[in-house]
């Protein structure tokens, strides 16, 4: 449990730094863009300036958000204040989905209607500037996908993003994911006018960053959504905490499991459980507490849990057998077998 809330600061402050050097690429890149954009005319590189704008002010978002969750539990708020987190990563998908996609949109429905007034000047300080953006943010990527565990254990980029737990870290790898995809638009939108004449080209690049942009909002604002309603650990998790109830020798059913997300680095568990009979009041709960320490040393973001003590109906233990069947895939028989081997290993 130390070993956690002591990792807990390092991997806020590890996020801080990755958040701040994505801040400072957007902020200049920012002016860089707004600049070439007003010198060529460009609706695809004001659209990108209307991107790092917005990636900017959520980077100021997120910062905040991992001041402010930082503050010890009150009366008022026993469980902390980790769903800050989840609250400022909400705004963030706000900013992307207004000041990005909705600006990107309109530049370039007003571009496509107006194809005539864009031109070739300043084409090369365009090109300079979005190629020195895909070094910046490609850069900053680079130091977010590092981050995320998920990387590390070889998963696929839509994995990535689901895994982040951190939604600081997750809106970052989204922004600068994103910021790529949304230069090399820009470029194509850039070379493909200047080779055509046609200025339909940027304005379709813009609306392609738009809808790339809204999209983003949208899936970041989903998972931002679910978190402070309340979201569970994520199923293969929920599998191992129930196993693992069902293994205790003093355990005959697992009830009900039901957790839920207080912040990246906290997680509540609340079980009812059925304990074998015979036990007296002070057995059941040093039972109680011998699983409470156990759970809590192999799984350390579970610092709040509540046990349950009750007599399962019948209807709950069909349910807590159906359970372990649907999470594992086997009978209880082959589960627990599985587990004891995993265990031995």
């Amino acid at each position: 449990m130390s070993d956690h809330r002591a990792a807990a600061p390092a991997r806020q402050r590890s996020t801080l730094v990755t958040v701040g050097v994505a801040l400072a690429a957007n902020l200049v890149i920012a002016v860089a863009k707004t600049a070439a954009g007003l010198i060529a005319s460009s609706p695809a590189m004001l659209s990108e300036a209307a991107h790092s704008v917005a990636d900017s002010l959520n980077e100021v978002f997120l910062i905040a958000s991992l001041r402010r969750s930082r503050r010890a539990p009150d009366r008022e708020h026993p469980f902390g204040y980790g769903k800050e987190r989840f609250f400022w990563s909400l705004l963030a998908a706000v900013g992307i989905f207004v000041t990005g996609g909705c600006f990107s949109f309109f530049q370039g429905l007003q571009a496509w209607r107006h194809p005539e007034s864009e031109t070739h000047t300043g084409y090369l300080v365009s090109f300079v500037v979005l190629g020195v953006a895909l070094l910046a943010e490609g850069g900053s990527l680079a130091r977010a996908l590092f981050q995320a565990p998920a990387v590390r254990r070889g998963r696929g980029p839509s994995s990535v993003l689901r895994a982040a737990g951190d939604p600081a870290l997750r809106t970052v790898l989204a922004e600068d994911a994103t910021a790529v995809v949304g230069v090399l638009l820009a470029a194509a939108g850039l070379g493909l006018h200047g080779l055509t004449g046609d200025g339909r080209w940027e304005a379709g690049a813009s609306l392609c960053i738009g809808l790339l942009l809204v999209f983003v909002a949208y899936r970041l604002g989903r998972q931002a959504e679910h978190e402070l309603i309340g979201r569970a650990v994520d199923p293969e998790l929920q599998g191992e905490l129930r196993a693992f109830l069902d293994r205790e020798p003093d355990v005959d059913t697992v009830a009900d499991l039901l957790t839920m997300q207080l912040g990246p680095d906290s997680t509540l568990l609340a079980a009812r459980l059925d304990i074998h009979a015979g036990r007296d009041s002070e057995e059941v709960e040093e039972i109680c507490m011998r699983i409470r320490k156990a759970m809590r040393d192999r799984w350390p973001q579970l610092d709040q849990i509540f046990l349950d003590i009750t007599d399962a109906s019948p209807e709950q233990r069909r349910r807590a057998e159906g359970e372990l069947n649907r999470l594992h895939g086997g009978p209880r028989n082959g589960l627990q077998a599985t587990a004891t081997e995993s265990e031995a290993e």
